[in-house]
Formats: structure tokens, C-alpha cells, sequence
């Protein structure tokens, strides 16, 4: 039994664990490897003719590898169309522009100025420094060793190719559109050392390619993150119904109008049911019961015993009903008081309900409650 405790809890306690614990699966920015290409446009430098003639298409094709956030390399292949000029060396008038073909290899290492300076592992945007050796060969040079052999008079042509050391600065900005995919924008300088005649170093280059980068090779990695957890205190608010005690005053009259010389307690059931209701919801009450006749008919005799026998009848039809008679104060009037202007209403009893009722007025209070609870804190 004891064996089978322990059992269970090493189980609860290795699900707790899982439990806190979250595995998280990415890719790490580097290493990785790309392949490039780019297009664009190049000028070759001079110092005889210096302006958009010179201006010429050129492409690359670049593959390398990011070996961690701040440092690459890349092997680069840059060649098309070039355009140069030349002058006589006699008079230093311009001789005329040659065309002709070159391909440029290089060697390049890719320094992430972002990721050096920025404290990060990652940008979207970064900015590469660019620097690198390489081979420089130019062909298809006919043009250019004809207008060397004018520019210094001589009997020959040598239209062999050209071939030079090549050293490379630039930067390049480039924006990850994906994990994998990436546009970038280029400025290089190419330096040919070691060049002769009309391949000399005036014809140094400057490169503005656009281009696109295919990264892959990103290294998935799985790391378990531990749960942190930390209190928060939430403030809720809610509504509260408050009830405050009142007393109101409150009253209830009727008329019950006779014809001439009559004294019945006429549609006595609804009054009744009415004072009832009355008494059932308030406390203190009063009655008064006052009865008159008109002085358009009879005499004041006659008059004064219509309204006692009015009054009589209207006061036992409220005993008759449950009304208490403490509660009742009967007067009668005959026609010496008048309550209404119109003659024929004046043969009539007015019946009186006052009394005091309790209630509780409700109130809306905004209130609220502090809780705590545990929330992650990573």
C-alpha cells in the first residue's frame, strides 16, 4: 500500500511540473545560409570623362552564411556591360569611350551593424558592412586596346584580357519580408588594384544593386520556459440596492350623490372594497363622513334630516363592513353648507380615508471590492 502512495505522488508531482512549465518552439536568427541576386547599375570612374555615359547594367549572384547575429560571409559573382574612356597622353584631348565585359569574384565578409550596436539577436531592417578580396577580369577589350595604342602611338594592340586584384567596401540595408525571404538595397565599391593602360585605377567602380536574399538552414531549437506567476489585485465594482425607510401620508374620497329625497347608500360594494384596501395598507387612519342637501329643494328642517338620514346609512354601511366606528367622524350639515356649486350635487355624502403608510424607497449604491488572483508574469 505504502509502495502505491509513493507512486501516485511521484506521478502528481511530475504532472505539477509539467504543468508549469510551457515548451516553446522557434528558430534561432543565426546561423543560417542564403542565396542572393541582385540588379542593377554600375559607373566606372575616369578622369577623362566623368558623367552617365559611363553608366552601365550589371547583375550578381551571392551565396554565404550567417555563422551567429553579427558576423557572415558571402562568395559574390558581379559582372555584365562595362564602359570606359581614354585620352591622348600627348595632348590630353579625349580619345573616345570603349565597351567591353568583366566579372568580378569576391570574398566577402557581411558585419550586421544592427545587431553589433542594437543590443538584439534580431532586426526586421539591418544595415551590413561590406568588405572583401577577390579576382577582377575584363574581355571582349578590343575597343579599349585600339584607343591605348592611339592615345600612345604605338605599332601594336594588345587585346589580350585583363586581369587585376579586386578589393570591395559597401553597404547593403535589407528588410526580412519572411523568416526565409528578404529584399535588399546595395551600394559597393569595387577598387581594381594593379591594372595597367586603360584598365587603370580611374576605372574603379561604383555599384547600386537591388536584389533578393533566400535564407534557410535556420537551426529549430526547443526550450522549456518555467511559469512565472505573480498577484494581481483586480478592483471589481457592483451595484448595491439600498432601501431607505419613509412614511407617507396618504388619503382616498368619494361622493355618493342622492336624487331628491333620497338617503340610500348607493354602490356601497365598490366603495366598501376600496376602504378596505385603504385601512390594509395603512396605519392611523381616520375616517370622516360628511353628509348635506341642497338648498335649491325643501326647507332647512326637511334639509337637516335628509342629511342625518344620509349620514346614518353611509356610517352603518362602514360599521356593517368591518370598520371599526373609533375610526369614523360623522358630521351632517343640511343645506347650511354648500360644497359644490351645481345645486343637484349638493344632495350628497363625502367620505374621507386618511392615514399614514410605510415605505422604503430604493436606492442604486456604486460600491466595490478588491480580489487578488495569481497571473503569469513572463
Amino acid at each position: 500500500m505504502k509502495k502505491i502512495i509513493a507512486l501516485a505522488m511521484l506521478m502528481f508531482s511530475i504532472s505539477a511540473s509539467i504543468s508549469a512549465q510551457e515548451v516553446e518552439r522557434e528558430y534561432e536568427p543565426t546561423p543560417y545560409w542564403f542565396v542572393g541576386v541582385q540588379g542593377g547599375i554600375q559607373d566606372t570612374f575616369n578622369k577623362y570623362f566623368n558623367n552617365w555615359k559611363t553608366i552601365t547594367p550589371t547583375a550578381a549572384i551571392s551565396v554565404g552564411r550567417f555563422f551567429n547575429p553579427e558576423v557572415g560571409a558571402r562568395l559574390n559573382l558581379n559582372g555584365a556591360f562595362n564602359k570606359g574612356a581614354a585620352a591622348s597622353v600627348l595632348s590630353g584631348q579625349p580619345t573616345g569611350y570603349y565597351n567591353y565585359n568583366y566579372l568580378t569574384t569576391s570574398a566577402d565578409v557581411l558585419v550586421n551593424l544592427c545587431n553589433v550596436f542594437g543590443g538584439k539577436d534580431y532586426y526586421p531592417l539591418n544595415v551590413y558592412f561590406i568588405g572583401g578580396l577577390g579576382l577582377y577580369h575584363a574581355w571582349n577589350n578590343d575597343e579599349a586596346a585600339d584607343l591605348a595604342s592611339q592615345a600612345y602611338r604605338l605599332n601594336h594592340t594588345d587585346k589580350s584580357p585583363r586581369n587585376a586584384f579586386n578589393g570591395r567596401i559597401g553597404l547593403q540595408v535589407e528588410y526580412d519580408i519572411t523568416r526565409n525571404i528578404a529584399v535588399n538595397l546595395e551600394s559597393t565599391y569595387n577598387m581594381h588594384a594593379g591594372q595597367q593602360e586603360t584598365f587603370a585605377s580611374e576605372n574603379d567602380q561604383l555599384l547600386v544593386l537591388a536584389g533578393l536574399n533566400y535564407k534557410f538552414g535556420h537551426k529549430k531549437v526547443e526550450r522549456v520556459v518555467e511559469e512565472v506567476w505573480v498577484p494581481r489585485v483586480d478592483t471589481i465594482w457592483y451595484n448595491e440596492d439600498k432601501y431607505i425607510d419613509r412614511v407617507e401620508t396618504g388619503n382616498i374620497s368619494w361622493n355618493v350623490f342622492y336624487e331628491i329625497r333620497e338617503s340610500d347608500y348607493t354602490d356601497a360594494d365598490q366603495q366598501l372594497a376600496k376602504i378596505g384596501a385603504f385601512l390594509k395598507d395603512h396605519r392611523e387612519c381616520k375616517i370622516t363622513v360628511k353628509s348635506y342637501a341642497d338648498a335649491g329643494t325643501g326647507n332647512p328642517e326637511i334639509n337637516m334630516e335628509y342629511s342625518k338620514q344620509r349620514n346614518e346609512k353611509a356610517v352603518a354601511a362602514l360599521t356593517e363592513a368591518g370598520v371599526s366606528s373609533a375610526l369614523i367622524k360623522a358630521e351632517y350639515f343640511g343645506d347650511t353648507v354648500q360644497p359644490f356649486a351645481d345645486n343637484d350635487k349638493n344632495r350628497v355624502t363625502i367620505i374621507t380615508a386618511t392615514g399614514l403608510k410605510d415605505v422604503k424607497d430604493k436606492q442604486t449604491v456604486k460600491k466595490f471590492r478588491t480580489e487578488e488572483t495569481q497571473v503569469r508574469a513572463n
